[in-house]
Formats: structure tokens, sequence, C-alpha cells
């Protein structure tokens, strides 16, 4: 019998696997390792190949593959369904995020929306694939990456399953959905991202004497006014695109100081940069920093590391074809299925990066994301699984390309 997404999902929710976000933290809810322990003996039970990919202690990516009618190796296509495992903290919620309770016709818990939902999804939909084996199936592998909420780097590393001698696919995917909740609807751009942090330095003294220190903080509500003039009048005419609007600069994060009667000799902030399509985040970067330092007389006590985080954005010229399918599929489940824009990142520019058209897909609003009372609503998760059975049952990929046709 298929797997039930509701209770698979429910499973899912009871494994901690918190993505700590840079923060210098202990404790077993922390990391994905039990998420993954339980896939494995998952795929063991359904008899479906699978593969562990380290990337850090206790974070391992996984894949699983079901071959389709024409294996890979022969030529046959390949669809791969991508998620990932952590979720954010859970600090402040209202609910207990690893006991999932089903209420009102949804289901609560850390993840159940973002996006352990749609990793349940897709385990139904594969697990009723492999069941009923329909005619002309292309191969699917599901693959489960790690360090999505923070870092992105557990999903660029799935590349090396079709590279090398020891790869678990002959070549790259036709095709990738990425799973994020985008309430059934097909995500085909978003936003890239580009962090680092920026340092404002100056010489301790005593808070009685201040004249005898120089104020790190000082000099940085400095650096902080020039980018709020810069994020407010240049960033906004640096690019475009017809889904996703301009580019954007904020900082989002300021830490100095050592006591309140300290003059401080450090400060630190954290800024976020989001590239439209076509950007280049590491030119974008580059661009702000000059501009600070401009400003500010190229003033050698204002550092800049280098970055924290990187991501392309996800353009939506490779997938207009897979996405026209997807959408196809959809409306035939009864949903609208727009192509859309969102202004958020994915795992998506791992795949599209190299060429493999790519877009994302799965059950759930962005706005019940990382919430305190985080839920999803079983609909969802039932046209999710329809939606993703169907596509990969009835979609035809021409052998060895990457463009789709029915």
């Amino acid at each position: 019998m298929p797997l039930d997404v509701v209770e698979t999902l429910c499973d899912l929710v009871r494994l901690p696997s918190v993505n700590p976000m840079g923060r210098d933290v202990r404790g077993d809810e922390y990391f994905e390792y039990r998420v993954t322990d339980y896939l494995q003996a998952l795929f063991e039970r359904l008899g479906w190949p699978w593969r562990r990919q380290t990337i850090e202690p206790r974070r391992d990516n996984i894949v699983a593959r079901l071959d389709g009618e024409v294996p890979p190796e022969e030529g046959g296509a390949i669809l791969m369904y991508e998620v990932h495992q952590d979720t954010v903290p859970v600090d402040g919620m209202t609910i207990p995020p690893w006991t999932p309770e089903i209420r009102n016709g949804r289901v609560f818990g850390r993840g159940s929306c973002d996006i352990k939902g749609g990793m349940a999804c897709m385990l139904a939909a594969l697990s009723r694939l492999a069941e009923q084996r329909p005619a002309g199936r292309p191969t699917v592998v599901l693959a489960c990456s790690v360090n999505e909420e923070h870092g992105f780097t557990g999903a660029p590393r799935l590349g090396e399953l079709w590279s090398g001698k020891a790869s678990f696919l002959p070549r790259p995917p036709d095709a990738v959905i990425v799973a994020e909740p985008t309430l059934l609807d097909v995500v085909v751009a978003h936003k890239g991202v580009m962090r680092w942090q920026c340092h404002a330095r100056g010489r301790a003294a005593h808070s009685s004497q201040p004249e005898l220190g120089d104020n790190a903080i000082y000099r940085m509500a400095r650096v902080l006014g020039v980018l709020e003039q810069y994020a407010r009048e240049v960033v906004p005419t640096l690019g475009r695109h017809p889904l996703l609007g301009q580019p954007t600069l904020s900082v989002g994060r300021i830490f100095g100081g050592v006591s309140v009667n300290t003059v401080p000799d450090g400060c630190t902030i954290e800024i976020d940069r989001r590239v439209v399509p076509g950007e280049d985040p590491h030119a974008a970067r580059e661009h702000a920093v000059q501009a600070v330092g401009r400003a500010l007389g190229n003033d050698p006590l204002v550092e800049h590391d280098q970055p924290l985080l990187v991501s392309q954005g996800l353009s939506d010229e490779l997938s207009r074809t897979l996405a026209a399918q997807l959408s196809e599929t959809i409306r035939d489940c009864g949903t609208p299925g727009r192509c859309l824009g969102v202004p958020y990142g994915t795992d998506a520019p791992a795949f599209a990066g190299v060429g493999i058209p790519t877009v994302v897909f799965g059950p759930g609003s962005i706005e019940q994301a990382h919430t305190a009372d985080e839920w999803v609503a079983i609909e969802q998760l039932q046209a999710a699984t329809e939606i993703l059975f169907r596509f990969a049952s009835e979609t035809r990929f021409p052998r060895g390309a990457s463009r789709l046709s029915i």
C-alpha cells in the first residue's frame, strides 16, 4: 500500500532536525541526522536503492532512486524531486514543536509547512509510483538535502551523484522540482542573496573618560547611515526583473561592546543583499563595499569580511517548458497552478545554475513557514501528492534531453 501522506508527515515532525543557523548551540535536536536515519530505514523497507553523502558531522544528504520503464543507463529520462531536511529553530513557538497535532483539517508542528509536508508528499507520490508502475514513467530520484535554511551547502553537493566513477546516476536529471510551500503554484523565479559581515574597529577606554577611546559603535553608526541611503537610493536602480521587481539591501544584525561602562573597541553588522536573476552577487557586494568606502574616506578601521552566504537567483528562462507542463498537471487536478516569482531563496539555483530546468512547488503557504504555530492544510498535502504522482506518471521526457513533452 502507498504511504499515507498525513501519517508520514507526523512521523517526520516527531524527528527534530533544527538548523542551528550559525549559533553556537548544543543539543540532540540540532542537525538532520534523525530524519536521515528515518529516510534510510524507509528506503530500505521499500526496496529503493539509496545513497548518503556526508556534508558535515551529523549532516548527510540522502537520495533514493525509483527506476523508470527505461533505465537512464539505457537512455531513459530522469526526474528529480528535491527537498531539504532541516527546519528553523523552535524559539518562541506556542505549540509543542515535535508533537504533531491534527486539528481543523491541519497538521501542526515545526516543519509541517517548511518543508516536511512537501517531503511527505514526495514520499507518498513515489510509493504510489512504485506500486502502480505506470507505463512510460521516468526514473524518479528523491534527493533530501541538508542545511538549506542557513547556507545552502547540501544541494550543490548533489551534483556528485552524476559525476565520478562511483556515481548514483549516469548523467544529470532532465528536470528538478524543488519542494517549498507555494500553495500549489509553480515558482519559476526568485531572488538570490549575498550576506556578509562588516566590522568597525575602535579603541577601548573607561566610559568615565570616553575621550581617551575611539567608539566603534559611533563609527558603525556612520556606516549604517551610508548603507541606509545606499539601500534607498542606489540599490533599486541596479537591476529589475519582471516577476521579482528590484534588488534590495538591508542590515539585519548589529552587535558590539562588552559593557555599558566601556567605550567599545568593536562593532559588527550583518548585511543582506538580495539580487535579481542576472545580477552577480559578488559584484553586488563589491559595489556596496565601495560605496561605504567612498562615503567614509576609505576609513581603514571599517572592514568587510568575505561572504557568509552566496546564492544565485533563479531565472525563469531555462524552465519555461517544465513550468508549463507542471502547471498543466496542476490545473488538471483542479487548482490554478500559476507561474510566479517570489522574493525568498531556495535550493533551486544549485540545479538551474548548471543548466538543469528547475522549478519550485509544494503544499502550504510561505506565510505559515517558520511561525510560532506552524501548520499545513491536509487538503494541500493530498493535492500536492496527487499532482506529483500524475506529473511523474503522465509527463514524457525525450531521452537524454532537458525539454518535456506530453
